[in-house]
């Protein structure tokens, strides 16, 4: 199966990113600068200098190729294997050049060491990295320009490891076994032979300024950048190498600092990138969980919803079809009160239509059907809808109807399914209620030059104030069998026309709901 990718290998570098990495070129270039000319001068010997930069070096280069190995593994990357083998036989050949380097264990070294072999040791090092970075560009150009359904298998680091093992073994069995077959690159152990000093380091400059090449012409991550840094590095290291004259010069000295700094930026680098990436790898997963539990929330929200807003013109289909077909089978039958019926029935159905169709475009994305209509009709008519509901449960309506209300800009449908929803609502308050008459007032007015306001307002039990702030919230209900989603739908329909929807107690008991539309939608 393809291989979804996020990290080094494929992320591109950043504005910041990139503006660092030129910045840390130009001062690896302006520290060349001021060694250049002073590289001839000659220092103390120190003979913990090597044993302390090898040993730093070893651990930084060992930490680079286990970053690289772990993206390797990740993305089955032959390239990305490659690299990071690079930097195993890199830190492998620093232990026989530690243990070769005159004057760190032994006058002359150890292994059997001649005088050239930390030299060799150091110059086939620096040669691998820039031949592994040639590689590494061309083999991810194949990983990249293959077919996405191409399965690649993982690759297997441990033979790597053996096999850097292995070469690092036979370079150093020919740098001191066979040291006598290399060509001379010193005198003794501090001066150079410089003409051929100058030709060997010349190659490997030649190598660097290749991969640098390469590089430069196929870089698009965040790891290409790096490497650029580190080639600009080594490639400034090995320009100094060509005019060095001997050891313990401060050429020599910034030569090793210099190498020292370059690699502990680019591990650094690659720890930084690594961390920051895989946190955003774990934020994006966490986002993506968030996301996967609000969209279930949303299923059941839409699912709870069709349930609560069908359910009431399917209420009154079955109330007018049971109506109608008692009317007809009855003692005396009275078919104008079956023909009443089934209109009725005929009329919830359409409701029922209208009301999936407003759900479905509510979810939906874009723009909600609008139409002009006035709002006292939809009062009106809605009123007429739930008055069979009203006459079976004695409730009476009393409507006081601004007839000077301008038009308003809305979808019908969805208006209309507030309303309902606040007469049910209203007829649900009135069951409890003893005592008093059943009653709803509707009216309608001008709401101060803002729009139009109705207030829906009922004689029955009221709403508590601590209740009063949550009615809206979804899945918050009063009623045993409630769903809590009739208000907040009613709220969301509201506000996405523009207007408002808010509750306050009666002014004796009962409540008032507030709906406020404007004039035009803005």
């Amino acid at each position: 199966m393809a291989q979804d990718r996020l990290g080094l290998f494929d992320t591109p570098p950043s504005r910041a990113e990139t503006r660092l990495s030129i910045a840390i070129v130009g001062l690896l270039f302006a520290s060349l600068a001021v060694i250049l000319p002073l590289q001839d001068i000659r220092l103390r010997e120190v003979d913990a200098f090597i044993p302390i930069i090898d040993a730093i070096l070893f651990v930084s280069e060992l930490i680079t190729a286990a970053l690289l190995y772990a993206q390797a593994a990740v993305f089955r990357s032959r390239a990305l294997t490659i690299l990071a083998t690079s930097f195993v036989l890199a830190a492998l050949l620093l232990i026989p050049h530690l243990l070769t380097f005159p004057g760190s264990f032994a006058p002359e070294g150890l292994l059997g060491a001649g005088v050239n072999t930390t030299a060799w040791l150091f110059t086939i090092r620096r040669a691998a990295l820039p031949l592994a970075v040639i590689a590494y560009v061309y083999l991810r150009q194949a990983d990249v320009s293959s077919p996405p359904w191409t399965e690649r298998q993982p690759e297997r680091i441990i033979p790597w490891l053996l096999g850097a093992a292995a070469v690092a073994t036979a370079i150093t069995l020919l740098t001191t076994v066979g040291h006598d077959l290399l060509p001379p690159f010193y005198t003794n152990n501090v001066d150079r032979v410089q003409h051929y000093a100058s030709l060997y380091h010349f190659i490997v400059f030649a190598f660097y300024a290749g991969a640098t090449i390469v590089l430069l012409n196929k870089r698009n991550s965040v790891l290409d950048m790096w490497l650029l840094v580190a080639l600009f590095g080594w490639l400034f290291q090995s320009l100094l190498n060509v005019v060095i004259p001997a050891r313990f010069t401060v050429g020599w000295y910034g030569l090793f600092t210099l190498m020292l700094v370059s690699n502990l930026i680019v591990m650094l680098a690659l720890i930084a990138e690594t961390g920051w990436l895989y946190s955003r790898l774990a934020l994006s997963t966490a986002v993506q969980r968030r996301e996967r539990q609000a969209r279930l929330m949303s299923m059941d929200a839409v699912t709870a919803a069709i349930a609560h807003e069908v359910g009431q013109p399917l209420t009154a289909v079955t109330l007018n079809a049971s109506a109608g077909l008692n009317s007809l089978t009855g003692p005396e039958p009275d078919v104008e009160k079956a023909i009443q019926a089934l209109r009725a029935v005929s009329d919830s159905g359409k409701r029922t239509f209208d009301v999936v169709r407003s759900i479905r475009a509510m979810f939906a994305k874009g723009a909600h059907e609008e139409t002009e209509f006035d709002l006292n009709d939809l009062v009106r008519e809605t009123a007429s809808l739930m008055d069979r509901e009203m006459a079976v449960k004695k409730v009476s309506v009393e409507l006081a109807l601004n007839d000077a209300l301008p038009m308003i800009k809305a979808d019908r449908v969805q208006m209309q399914r507030v309303l309902v929803n606040l007469f049910s609502n209203a007829i649900d308050s009135l069951r409890i209620g003893r005592g008093r008459p059943r009653r709803i007032a509707i009216r309608s007015a001008l709401s101060d030059g803002k729009g139009i306001l109705l207030e829906v307002s009922d004689t029955g039990t009221g709403i508590e104030p601590d209740v009063l702030q949550h009615i809206f919230e979804p899945f918050f209900s009063t009623k045993a069998a409630g769903r809590g989603l009739g208000l907040p739908l009613c709220r969301t329909i509201v506000e996405e026309h523009g207007g408002r929807l808010w509750a306050s107690p009666g002014e004796e008991f009962g409540a008032i709901f507030h709906l406020q539309l404007p004039r035009r939608r803005q």
